[in-house]
């Protein structure tokens, strides 16, 4: 395969960078050795590149995908937990799944959720994976490396875990047996020592990933835990504010809100990344602010879960890195950053619309620029790059990763459009992916990852699925 590779004649090329610079005036990009060397109109093609027509098309960074659960691609659309919100659907679903889940199955699972996530344009993925239980058989970090290294994408493992059992799990039939918070540290450092990457366009990271700070870990080691975690030179992550369960625990628990709990116990800063953050006090989000921490976006899954509509476009004016993430397909059903970047891009429109008041009590209409396409995919590229430390990754520039997608909007939906560049957020729907690149690789052409059997794929989907319902 060819280490050299010019796209000529692209319609248009969003870089992923902010204000004027979010649009590139390039129609041509040449890449050597997975890095951009060269962006321009009319370029000349040169001996021994891959040349590829990107005529009527428009590129985008690779998308990165800050907060999900992999193995969670196949539990959508469980019925006993659609319509239910988060804590009772977390009983119904991934607590009463998840110990059927063996190194065969979170193989698959893993694989069908890489594969949706890249034919929708992403290229790096974070997995914040929660299922680990002293003396397992298998090592789950090493399996969810092993297929994103296959498929050929960036992955960053969120460790998660648990070293306390949650009332939520108390019911015999899903209650899982924590680690001790030894086992968990070391295994965090081995899983590290193995796979985290430093450095200029790193294909592997890890960062240390209670399942949720307030609940899944004694208050007691946080900052212990934080202080490993800062010593080994891995960032932090977590759940939290997902719903307002989590205000009401806190106040009775440690009287005071959930982001006061953390500030307390040393777990805020530009190393920190937060999944939902949805339910926040005007105080809570100063202190986000101020401290440079992370937000990992999840906005369908919010709205599936009834759990709300987070501020992120307030959270960025004041200083937090916002970021998107698909969050699990079992909240989810349709886990891909295009559904997410077009909805992200349509919901805090509707948000600032709906606090809007009539005249002369109010300002009458606003909102319809509360984020715009360019902003939204700045969060699911450079922002999200940059809150996990893939350094060099996420824009179109000269120097960074040759992460990008190339979209043909040769669909119907896609017809009529005055500005094709931002068809695929503002237009939604999946246009089609004529190649996606990653670290200059093309892993994805004319829609399809070379390969692969999608038929045998959806067959061993379906015949999972009917054995996980069998035995649960």
């Amino acid at each position: 395969m060819t280490n050299k590779v010019f796209i000529r004649n692209a319609h248009a090329i969003l870089t992923g960078k902010s204000g004027v610079d979010a649009r590139s005036k390039a129609s041509d990009i040449r890449i050597e050795q997975g890095v951009i060397t060269e962006m321009g109109n009319d370029l000349t093609p040169q001996g021994g590149e891959r040349v590829l027509d990107a005529r009527d098309c428009v590129i985008y960074p690779g998308w990165v995908n800050t907060h999900h659960h992999l193995f969670q691609t196949l539990l959508k659309g469980v019925p006993n937990g659609i319509n239910q919100t988060l804590s009772p659907w977390l009983q119904s679903v991934p607590y009463l799944y998840r110990h059927s889940f063996n190194e065969e199955r979170l193989r698959l699972a893993a694989r069908i959720g890489m594969i949706e996530l890249m034919l929708s344009g992403c290229t790096t993925i974070a997995d914040h994976h929660y299922i680990y239980t002293p003396g397992m058989s298998y090592d789950p970090s090493a399996v969810l490396f092993e297929e994103a290294e296959a498929l050929g994408v960036r992955f960053m493992l969120l460790r998660g875990g648990a070293t306390v059992t949650r009332k939520l799990e108390t019911n015999a039939s899903n209650q899982a047996q924590p680690e001790t918070l030894d086992g968990m540290l070391a295994d965090v450092e081995r899983t590290a020592a193995r796979f985290h990457q430093n450095g200029p366009r790193p294909r592997t990271r890890v960062a240390m990933a209670p399942t949720t700070a307030t609940v899944s870990v004694q208050a007691d080691d946080l900052k212990y835990i934080a202080r490993i975690a800062r010593g080994m030179g891995i960032p932090m992550h977590t759940h939290m504010s997902e719903s307002v369960s989590y205000m009401e625990y806190c106040r009775e628990k440690f009287g005071c809100l959930p982001i006061e709990f953390l500030a307390e116990h040393e777990w805020l800063g530009p190393d920190v990344s937060l999944a939902h953050l949805t339910h926040l006090t005007d105080t809570e989000m100063q202190i986000l602010g101020k401290s440079g921490t992370g937000m990992a976006h999840c906005p369908q899954s919010n709205a599936r879960l009834a759990d709300g509509i987070a501020n992120a476009p307030m959270l960025e004016k004041l200083g937090a890195q916002v970021t998107l993430g698909v969050d699990g397909a079992a909240s989810n059903e349709a886990a891909d950053m295009l559904s997410e970047v077009h909805f992200c891009w349509l919901v805090h429109r509707a948000k600032a619309g709906a606090a809007t008041r009539p005249r002369p009590d109010g300002a009458g209409e606003a909102g319809a620029d509360s984020v715009t396409a360019e902003q939204v995919v700045r969060w699911a590229t450079a922002n999200g790059a940059k809150m996990l430390g893939f350094e060099g990754v996420g824009t179109l520039e000269v120097g960074q990763a040759a992460d990008l997608a190339v979209y043909d909007l040769d669909a119907p939906r896609y017809f009529g459009l005055h500005d094709m560049a931002i068809g695929p957020v503002a237009s939604g729907g999946r246009p089609r992916l004529k190649w996606l690149l990653a670290d200059g690789a093309i892993v994805v052409e004319d829609d399809a990852i070379p390969g692969l059997d999608m038929a045998a794929l959806r067959a061993e989907a379906r015949a999972d699925v009917l054995r996980l319902i069998r035995d649960v």
